[in-house]
C-alpha cells in the first residue's frame, strides 16, 4: 500500500456523527462503520488518536441556556465524551484495532488518565489513543480540545470529519447555493464566522502550524482518502 500523506494525525469526530440517522444516542451500525473506516486508515502505518464530542448525549451549552450552572453543564458534557469514547473503543476492539481511551478527568476504573508520554507510546506501538472528557475544564470545547491534544502529541493534521462535504459561505442544507471552499486561511475561520471550530481552538492551531482537513465522514472511504493526501473537503491553513 502507498505511504500516507500524513504519518500522525489527530480525527475529530462529532458525537452527532455517532447518532446517525437517530439524530441522538449511540448508532450501533454508524459508529462500527466509522471503526472500519479508522481501521483501513491506521492499516496504512498512519499513527491516529482521536477526539469525540458529546452532542449526541448532552451539550453544556444548551444546559448553560437552559438556566444551569456552566460548568456543572460542560463537566457534563465531558462525561458524555467518555461514553462516546468507549463506544468507539469498543468497535475498534472488535475489528482487530487496539486502543486506549485517556481521560482528563481520572476516573481509572474506566479509562487511563492523560498523560502525554504515555499517549506518544501507545502511538508508537501501533495503538489508536481516544482523548476523553475534553480538557479536564470548563469553558472548551472539543474542538479546543482537538486542537490543544494535537499541538501537544505534534500531530501533523487535523482531520475534522462533519457531516457536510467541507466548509461552505452558508448552511448547504438550507442553500442549495451555498459555495463550498477548496481552501481557506485561519484568519478566514475566524472572521467570516464560518462555524467550522470556536476562535480559541483556530488560533491555537494558527499559532502551532496545524492545518486542518474539514471532510464528508458520510462518504464511505473518506478517513482513508484524507489520511492519503487525496483532494477532499476544504483545507484550513497550511500555509
Amino acid at each position: 500500500m502507498q505511504e500516507p500523506k500524513y504519518k500522525r494525525i489527530l480525527l475529530k469526530i462529532s458525537g452527532e456523527a455517532l447518532a446517525g440517522a437517530k439524530g441522538v444516542g449511540i448508532d450501533h451500525s454508524t459508529v462500527n462503520n466509522i471503526a472500519r473506516q479508522i481501521k483501513d486508515a491506521h492499516a496504512t502505518g498512519a499513527e491516529i488518536c482521536l477526539v469525540i464530542g458529546g452532542g449526541n448525549m448532552w451539550r453544556g451549552v444548551a444546559g448553560y441556556g437552559a438556566g444551569m450552572d456552566r460548568a456543572t453543564a460542560d463537566y457534563m458534557g465531558m462525561l458524555a465524551t467518555v461514553m462516546n469514547s468507549l463506544a468507539m473503543q469498543d468497535a475498534l476492539e472488535h475489528i482487530g484495532v487496539e486502543t486506549r481511551v485517556q481521560t482528563a478527568i481520572e476516573m481509572k476504573s474506566v479509562a487511563e488518565p492523560y498523560i502525554r508520554r504515555r499517549a506518544l507510546r501507545h502511538l508508537e506501538k501501533g495503538r489508536v489513543v481516544i482523548f476523553a472528557a475534553g480538557t479536564g475544564s470548563p469553558y472548551f470545547s472539543t474542538d479546543t480540545t482537538a486542537a490543544l491534544r494535537a499541538a501537544e502529541i505534534n500531530a501533523e493534521v487535523i482531520l475534522m470529519a462533519k457531516q457536510v462535504a467541507g466548509v461552505y459561505d452558508s448552511d448547504p442544507k438550507k442553500n442549495p447555493d451555498a459555495k463550498l471552499f477548496d481552501k481557506l486561511s485561519y484568519l478566514d475561520v475566524v472572521n467570516m464566522g464560518l462555524g467550522v471550530m470556536d476562535a480559541t481552538a483556530a488560533t491555537m492551531c494558527k499559532d502551532n502550524h496545524i492545518p486542518i482537513i474539514v471532510f464528508d465522514l458520510t462518504k464511505e472511504g473518506n478517513i482513508l482518502r484524507a489520511v492519503m493526501g487525496e483532494n477532499i473537503g476544504t483545507i484550513i491553513g497550511g500555509e
